[in-house]
């Protein structure tokens, strides 16, 4: 492969399977298999983006199935050092309602079984990952927002869930009394991967439902997969047109800390 061929990375999530135009599919070999799909390159407000569907071209790769690392090393093969991680997400608080995004500032991990490094032998890797996501590229994303009117909270933290079932309703109520803001499953191990390799990573979480449901609020229902993609049926266009306004705005150079990949380790840039 010669030379860069995008700067920035998308990962579309579900619902979410295509966003660029007048683009050219690559097909990239990594050690760690096939990533989801073929990557799209083109441009978004002349800078070179690498678009990528996490769950496969028709979503036939459940959340516990897709293959992460594969997929956050054929981006970073294509020269992307930033990442835009857009995602389905399921509101644990009354405020928070669907329709409306997150920008994520934590998580919280409960999956399990998933590869979820690069660094399992020879060489040995401990990576901070306090802050898991870009601040640079958060404070974007919520100005892309409010240029564009989509509702936005500035903050929250996501749960990541094994999937692929939803919650239970004890878990539901762990997770809210914890105060978290949103649950999903695909948020982990993908932004630990970034981090990995020196790539800024921000997670922009669409809420499609109340997960399992609001205790005591009258009329709002336990989530069902169909609610969910009703919901992302009807924001997928509002999706594209934030990164669309959000894209040309990131700094050419990174003044975050996302890069600093753990000392000695030969995988950071």
């Amino acid at each position: 492969m010669a030379g860069p061929q995008a700067e920035i990375g998308v990962f579309g999530g579900s619902g979410f399977y295509e966003f660029l135009q007048d683009v050219s599919p690559i097909t990239v070999h990594t050690p760690y298999g096939a990533p989801s799909a073929p990557v799209a390159v083109g441009q978004v407000g002349g800078r070179r983006v690498a678009f990528l569907p996490r769950h496969g071209l028709h979503h036939e790769l459940p959340p516990h199935r897709v293959n992460y690392r594969a997929n956050v090393w054929a981006l970073r093969e294509l020269g992307v050092s930033r990442v835009l991680g857009p995602c389905a997400a399921g509101s644990l608080r009354p405020d928070v309602h669907p329709g409306e995004m997150v920008v994520c500032d934590q998580l919280v991990d409960r999956t399990w079984g998933r590869p979820d490094t690069f660094f399992d032998g020879a060489v040995v890797g401990h990576t901070a990952f306090a802050d898991p996501y870009c601040p640079e590229l958060g404070q974007v994303l919520v100005a892309a927002a409010g240029r564009t009117g989509v509702t936005t909270h500035p903050s929250g933290t996501v749960v990541v869930v094994q999937g692929p079932r939803f919650s239970t309703r004890a878990e539901s109520n762990w997770y809210r009394a914890a105060g978290w803001h949103v649950v999903n499953m695909t948020q982990y191990p993908e932004a630990f991967l970034a981090r990995e390799l020196g790539i800024c990573y921000a997670g922009l979480a669409l809420v499609t439902d109340y997960d399992t449901g609001l205790e005591g609020v009258e009329g709002i229902a336990s989530v069902t997969m169909d609610a969910v993609f009703e919901m992302l049926r009807a924001n997928v266009a509002r999706t594209r047109q934030l990164l669309f306004e959000a894209i040309p705005a990131i700094p050419a150079v990174a003044s975050c800390a996302c890069h600093e990949a753990p000392a000695g380790g030969p995988l950071g840039r």
